[in-house]
């Protein structure tokens, strides 16, 4: 082997050392945001760990979050006492009888 060669292998091996690093980086960023978003929200913050399953795992993420009922919904409207707030009833016209529900 050469000298340019040895170079070379030296710098394609820092340049993907460097590129490995820069990605876990993201991936741990990626996941430590998903677990705030997911506790949050109401779920197990370990739900984000959903990010590490290959192509499906980041829309399974947004799918739950997207669609999903968030738990800390139900822990609002039970707060609340349970019932949705609704808009009030408009009164009855005059002269016409209301019948109780």
């Amino acid at each position: 082997m050469d000298n340019n060669q040895t170079a070379a292998a030296g710098f394609m091996a820092t340049f993907f050392m460097v590129y490995l690093i820069v990605i876990v980086a993201i991936l741990a960023f990626t996941i430590w945001v998903y677990w705030r978003i997911f506790a949050k929200a109401g779920y197990n913050g370990a739900m984000s760990l959903l990010n590490l399953v290959p192509g499906v795992g980041p829309l399974i993420c947004m799918i739950v979050l997207a669609f999903g009922r968030w738990p800390i919904e139900d822990e609002l409207a039970a707060a609340r006492g349970g019932a949705p707030i609704l808009p009030p009833m408009p009164p009855a016209p005059p002269g016409t009888a209301v019948i109780p529900s």
